[in-house]
């Protein structure tokens, strides 16, 4: 019975799979809920305007701890906001360079309310890379 809370609904990305379209359930379906709000910028939704998450003001940030830690204030924040199926147990943003960029990796670990199951899940989040002189 607890399960059934957790819904059922179209999966993300939408894709065909054998005739019909792909289906996300229960604690997949939260999981898909979170790459949806951490993706979205906050104004992108035309009818709701405050969904999403404010990470994207930061994207050209740089590398910082202080920028580590706004990130992880909006996530949480978003999360808090948007999806009333789980607790945020804790955020880690980690820092990443290579030649493509600077990358913040940022890991959620939640646990599912109606199941206690708990879960990881790492988002990377791109920023701008610095010109040098």
């Amino acid at each position: 019975m607890p399960k059934l809370f957790l819904g059922r609904g179209l999966g993300f990305p939408v894709k065909p799979s054998d005739g019909s379209l792909d289906v996300a359930e229960y604690e997949e379906s939260v999981r898909q809920s979170i790459v949806i709000i951490l993706g979205t910028a906050k104004g992108e939704r035309v009818m709701r305007p405050e969904f999403g998450c404010g990470i994207y003001n930061l994207v050209f940030e740089v590398k910082t701890a202080a920028t580590a830690g706004r990130v992880s204030q909006a996530v949480q924040e978003a999360l808090l906001l948007f999806e009333p199926r789980l607790d945020v147990l804790d955020i880690d943003v980690m820092a990443r360079s290579d030649e493509e960029g600077e990358t913040l990796l940022i890991s959620v670990d939640y646990r599912v309310r109606s199941t206690n199951n708990v879960f990881n899940l790492v988002y990377p989040f791109y920023l701008e890379k610095s010109a040098s002189l």
